[in-house]
């Protein structure tokens, strides 16, 4: 297991992806504030996430999304 207490935690870092390999991945996470298992499935898409975070086809994944602007926008009323 990957001992994070003395690695430095960059600015605005709000999660951390830590991989079998020990390899170790910053970022900004959105979501549940726990530590989770899963497989680390990549989407691509550039619109539709909302559908794509409550699509039960993603259960016991951690989605991985490539576009940069995803939640610049919010959300619509509609899909809370």
């Amino acid at each position: 297991m990957t001992d994070l207490s003395n690695m430095k935690q960059p600015p605005n870092a709000t999660g951390v992806i830590v991989l079998a390999d020990g390899t170790v991945i910053w970022g900004r996470g959105c979501g549940a504030e726990t530590t989770v298992t899963g497989e680390i499935c990549f989407n691509t898409a550039m619109t539709g996430y909302q559908e794509i975070l409550t699509d039960p086809s993603y259960a016991g994944q951690i989605i991985t999304f490539t576009f940069p602007h995803i939640g610049n926008v919010g959300t619509n009323d509609e899909d809370i």
